[in-house]
């Protein structure tokens, strides 16, 4: 082989060495924006109820908040990653026991996993008379099938929050992006800025507030996927660009919905489910749609609540990962027959606070690490 020859051989191999490194990291960034719009989206954001509760109220204004959020996202959840990675932390108690290694990290770790476990159990109630009013099976039936699925899900460890949301994930993009462009197309002008900007705001003051309560509270909880998932990646870059791009795309997909919400007020809050007042004019196709997402983002928030528990109790007790899942899974079976909506009421305020000293204390730690 002569000189011009091999030059042109270890130029190819070179190409082609890094268009595989290249592709690869867009594959894991893919993924990790899948795993956190799944984590953060669940039942009550794709219904359109969270949105109507913390945004739409507030009006256009509302909008800037969807966009704080977004950014909040980013900088705090990258945050986490960076700490998590530097760390080799892989649970959210460990995360907390650093940034916070005294009493009060204890109380948030506590009332976190508390949350979670209220969360799943709620979740297994909810998905069982969901199925229940699909196919008209007993409500303990359907909430056996979610329970047995987010098993079988969560045995596959990381990958399998992997493979839901990389299914769940586009589904929910292209639901939210259908119902857009069809409201865009046979509602007239109701988006027309100017007649956004002439609406009167169901409550006047309060958007910002509610925008950190609302950002915090979905940090604290996105925070035992995110930890072990950074561990797992141990890359920086990657998980910024993951991170990132969720947190984009999440924003672009509040910002339909609320808009949707905006004009349609306040009929909307006369419905558990919002969005699907939005798009009953469209026909059952699209409710039935809208219905399977809510559905599948029950299930992905089942599987996420499950596997933080599951991952802490591995790092705080030792306890197998599996084992942890089934034992996790099994105290809140019984507790969605007996119904803790009133202890998630109770917790949800503590919960909102809670995440928002933590949040101080991250950049608090994040700062002193970075002075070091």
């Amino acid at each position: 082989m002569n000189k011009h020859n091999l030059i042109f051989v270890y130029l190819s191999y070179g190409i082609l060495n890094l268009g595989g490194i290249f592709l690869k990291d867009w594959k894991q960034v893919f993924q990790i924006a899948a795993i956190f719009i799944g984590t953060i989206v669940g039942a009550g954001l794709a219904s359109g109820k969270e949105i109507a509760n913390f945004f739409t109220v507030y009006g256009v204004r509302s909008i800037f908040g969807i966009i704080f959020t977004g950014l909040f996202y980013i900088l705090l959840c990258s945050i986490i990653s960076k700490i998590s990675i530097e760390n080799n932390l892989k649970s959210y108690s460990e995360v907390i026991s650093l940034v916070s290694p005294n009493f009060f990290g204890k109380i948030t770790g506590v009332v976190t996993t508390l949350y979670l476990i209220s969360s799943a159990s709620i979740i297994l109630a909810g998905s069982g008379a969901l199925i229940n009013q699909f196919f008209g099976i007993p409500k303990i039936v359907g909430t056996l099938i979610m329970l047995t699925i987010a098993a079988l899900t969560l045995l596959r460890g990381t990958n399998g929050l992997v493979e839901i949301n990389s299914v769940i994930v586009p589904t929910l993009i292209f639901v939210i992006g259908t119902i857009t462009i069809l409201y865009i197309f046979f509602s007239g002008d109701t988006l027309n800025p100017i007649k956004l900007f002439a609406l009167e705001s169901h409550k006047a003051n309060g958007w910002v507030i509610s925008t950190i309560l609302y950002a915090g509270y979905n940090v604290l909880c996105c925070c035992g996927v995110i930890v072990p998932i950074s561990t797992k990646y141990g890359n920086r870059k990657t998980m910024f660009k993951g991170i990132a791009l969720g947190a984009i795309i999440l924003t672009i997909l509040c910002v339909f919905i609320n808009l949707m919400l905006i004009v349609n007020q306040p009929k909307i809050y006369e419905y558990e489910i919002p969005l699907l007042y939005v798009a009953d004019r469209f026909g059952k196709p699209i409710q039935v749609m809208l219905m399977a997402i809510i559905l599948g983002e029950m299930f992905s928030t089942e599987v996420s609540d499950v596997f933080s528990i599951a991952q802490t109790l591995k790092q705080s007790f030792n306890l197998n990962f599996k084992k942890g899942i089934f034992l996790v899974l099994l105290i809140a079976l019984p507790i969605s027959q007996i119904g803790f909506s009133n202890l998630i009421k109770t917790l949800y305020p503590i919960f909102g606070a809670l995440s928002l000293v933590f949040i101080v204390q991250c950049f608090i730690f994040y700062l002193k690490k970075g002075e070091k």
